[in-house]
């Protein structure tokens, strides 16, 4: 999983040579944007957790956890789309 979201944040630009050929380069993520994406990923399996078992103790939902899952899911979606452009 690490080699996937490594792969989905790196930056590829093509540059002209003063050949004319087109070269492809790739930009790695900075260790700490991948440290934490890897922790709000684990959030949100920790959070999804919770809210499974606290709907099958409680039968009722929570809009608290829900509301974080939320936060998180928006995180990650935000670092992938803002690494990308």
């Amino acid at each position: 999983m690490p080699g996937f979201i490594k792969r989905a944040l790196t930056k590829t630009i093509m540059i002209r040579t003063a050949r004319g050929e087109t070269q492809q380069i790739d930009i790695p993520p900075d260790k700490k944007l991948l440290y934490s994406i890897y922790f709000a990923i684990t959030a949100l399996i920790t959070l999804t957790t919770l809210e499974t078992t606290y709907m099958l103790i409680f039968q009722s939902f929570n809009n608290e956890i829900f509301a974080a899952l939320m936060l998180i899911v928006g995180t990650i979606l935000g670092a992938l789309c803002g690494q990308r452009s």
